[in-house]
């Protein structure tokens, strides 16, 4: 028996397949109370839950690999490409930037400005398989964060990331050396499917 509860808070495959994604795997659940710009520049693969309130805006790129968990309440700002590679998963209230304002007072911020009076970086975001995003970080431009690796809750993370460690802290540092069990695990998985 279907669980209705999830069936009315999820679109369904048809009307997933009407948003026009650049991709779309199987198995995705995505929250009728998400917002999600420019699908059509959204790849997504299989086995994929984006949960409520969650907004992606993909003015470049957005690519998401599959058994990826994206929470509640999470932001993802695709000025840039952003990359969330196999078995990512992003914690409620994440914040993901491919973009940052400069507030030195040199220039003027925001989007209502023109061009010529603004100096916004822009830069790429990647998370590599495995790595995790605890609940309320934040993921500035220019950032990978390599396989393995994990973020504790409220962390800002303004710099690229080693593999298979646990970072925690504003900005985000390195705590202590993270299993790589995970692997094993998710070859059990890849063997199912």
């Amino acid at each position: 028996m279907q669980n209705t509860n999830k069936i009315k808070n999820y679109y369904n495959e048809k009307e997933l397949k009407s948003f026009n994604f650049k991709s779309c795997g199987k198995n995705v659940s995505i929250s009728r109370n998400s917002l999600i710009v420019n699908p059509e520049k959204i790849s997504i693969g299989s086995n994929v839950r984006i949960d409520a309130f969650t907004t992606l805006i993909a003015s470049s790129s957005i690519n998401i690999g599959s058994f990826v968990h994206i929470g509640c309440n999470v932001y993802i700002n695709g000025s840039e490409s952003v990359i969330l590679s196999n078995f990512c998963g992003l914690s409620a209230g994440v914040k993901l930037f491919t973009s940052s304002d400069d507030y030195s007072g040199d220039y003027l911020t925001n989007p209502t400005v023109p061009k010529k009076f603004n100096n916004t970086k822009k830069g790429k975001v990647v998370l590599e398989e495995f790595v995790n995003i605890g609940s309320n970080s934040v993921i500035m431009p220019f950032v990978t964060i390599k396989k393995g690796s994990a973020v504790g809750a409220l962390s800002m993370v303004t710099k690229s990331l080693p593999s298979w460690y646990i970072y925690m802290g504003i900005p985000a540092r390195k705590i202590k050396k993270r299993s790589k069990n995970v692997e094993k695990l998710a070859k059990s998985i890849y063997e199912k499917f």
